[in-house]
């Protein structure tokens, strides 16, 4: 991204999602690390990293058991939660296996379509809610007088106008970030009645957003980017305000997708924005299946937000300021159901930086986050699966799922009836399913290692393998048509370009280096040497 914009989506849709490595992935982390300790380690003091640690801080989310979901409330269990067996129930994020003893289950089962939260029962719907289990629906949105809609621009009246076109009702502030023409954006923020900030040197969008929020009062902000459409504004408002009357609740997004158009650009922008979150609602949280919210569309809780986005952030800011609000207790959703587009950039060369500064972004992001920025998190046995397969070894990866599947019957077999049932569900359809997403992060973030990877004779199968699996799992919930496979290659490289530029510019290989925890499978375990009973 050019950071001489603010007009342009400051998101950073950085790859936390994913859990598994290649042998590639692996020759790159010690590639970099060799470069790091001969060409950067002179530097740690001579000149150091000049952006902050840590970000701002943010005020404490009320605690829990002060909070408890009013009776009355009706929720709803999440869509894509599964119960097993007479007391558990798999989901959540991030996804778990969840035992509901007594008439808990009973209580989840009357919430699976929607029912009110009854005496007695208040704190065991917020337990479930704290844990992406279940969602309040119904609720009376937030009064539109009671909003402060803020709109960052540099450069841009045309997108500013159909903006503000659409938003007749709302109290409007528009941030001039320094634009070369301020009278025009002055022009167009009094045709419409907003009010107008006017910064004389530009400072991103983490910063104007910052602004717009000191100059209002409101108890609720609305942050748009001046580069989203909202067919309908008022509804879009009142379905994410509604989120908002749970008090533990800071912030809410719609999806967001791309704007219809012509342009091969548009098209895949259309189908694969690198804003959209997917096709679920889901409570985000980091490692999650939504690990973060971009800011083009957010609607935040005043008294969440404190002193807001880091300013010395020009990319990932909205990842910065969700994780820091999770940090801090507070919850953020995701609502698919709502959507609004943003469109894609105007030339070749902005539709490129704009997936290179994402990438970057992760640098900056690892020395305030750490681990979160991982960009593949996966324990040791099923990183081992993951490759044996790509290695053409998948006896080893069958070895491993049943010692995994043969474990967990051993641990749920004196409190389940269908202990196979359950095993199976949590160990070999987990596993399975995340195979596709651990590669698809590996290419995510080493894609340009792997292509060069290939070059080799004996590594060339297997590195096209591992890049081919990384380019299908974009289209899980999208069929992805082969017109669009150069696209996704070229946008999956200029990423993982971004991310070692990142890396380089902060001398740091937080965000290249791989997260592998420990397993509770053992080597006896997977080569049948430990014989343990279980129930059949």
């Amino acid at each position: 991204m050019e950071t001489s914009s603010t007009s342009n989506s400051s998101t950073s849709p950085i790859s936390t999602t994913g859990s598994s490595a290649t042998n590639v992935s692996f020759v790159t982390v010690l590639l970099l690390r060799l470069i790091y300790s001969v060409n950067f380690a002179r530097y740690r003091t001579t000149n150091p990293c000049q952006t902050r640690p840590m970000s701002y801080p943010l005020p404490e989310a009320p605690r829990p058991v002060e909070a408890p979901v009013a009776a009355g409330t009706r929720v709803v269990l999440d869509a894509r939660a599964r119960f097993l067996d007479r007391d558990f129930v798999l989901g959540g994020s991030p996804r778990r296996l969840l035992r509901l003893p007594g008439g808990s289950a009973a209580v989840a089962r009357r919430w699976r379509d929607g029912d009110k939260v009854r005496h007695g029962e208040e704190r065991f719907a917020r337990t479930l809610i704290q844990q992406g289990l279940l969602v309040t629906s119904g609720s009376e949105p937030i009064d539109p007088h009671d909003i402060d809609v803020i709109i960052p621009v540099c450069d841009d009246p045309r997108s500013l106008r159909a903006l503000l076109e659409g938003l007749g009702g709302f109290e409007v502030t528009v941030v001039d970030d320094a634009s070369n023409d301020p009278q025009i954006v002055r022009d167009c923020a009094q045709e419409f009645g907003a009010r107008l900030v006017r910064l004389e040197v530009n400072s991103g969008p983490g910063a104007a957003r910052n602004a717009g929020a000191r100059s209002t009062a409101r108890p609720f902000l609305w942050f748009l980017d001046v580069d989203v459409s909202l067919e309908d504004a008022a509804d879009v408002a009142r379905r994410l305000s509604a989120h908002l009357r749970d008090p533990l609740v800071s912030a809410a997004a719609p999806r967001i997708r791309g704007a219809a158009g012509s342009s091969a650009r548009e098209r895949f922008e259309r189908r694969f924005s690198p804003l959209d979150m997917g096709q679920h609602s889901a409570l985000v949280v980091p490692g999650g299946a939504v690990p973060y919210v971009p800011s083009a569309c957010l609607f935040v809780r005043r008294d969440a937000f404190g002193e807001g986005f880091d300013e010395g952030l020009r990319t990932g800011e909205d990842v910065d300021l969700v994780w820091r609000l999770h940090d801090r207790g507070w919850l953020v959703r995701y609502d698919a159901r709502i959507l609004v587009s943003h469109r894609a950039r105007d030339s070749w060369r902005r539709w490129w930086s704009q997936r290179v500064g994402y990438g970057a972004s992760s640098g900056d992001l690892a020395r305030r986050h750490g681990v979160r920025l991982a960009p593949v998190r996966v324990d040791t046995w099923t990183l081992i699966a993951v490759l044996s397969v790509i290695c053409g070894r998948p006896l080893l990866a069958g070895r491993i799922v049943r010692a995994a599947r043969d474990q967990m019957i051993q641990r749920v077999s004196s409190i389940s009836d269908q202990p196979r049932d359950v095993a199976n569900a949590v160990v070999v359809r987990g596993m399975s399913q995340a195979a596709l997403p651990l590669v698809r992060s590996t290419v995510r973030t080493f894609g340009v290692v792997i292509l060069v990877a290939a070059l080799h004779p004996r590594l060339r199968w297997r590195a096209l393998l591992v890049f081919l699996l990384g380019t299908i799992a974009r289209g899980r919930s999208v069929r992805m048509r082969p017109r669009e496979i150069p696209l996704a290659v070229a946008d999956d490289l200029a990423y993982s370009m971004g991310v070692v530029k990142g890396a380089w510019r902060n001398r740091s290989m937080t965000s290249l280096r791989p997260s592998i925890t420990r397993s509770t499978l053992r080597v006896a375990d997977v080569l049948g040497l430990a014989r343990r009973p279980f129930a059949p």
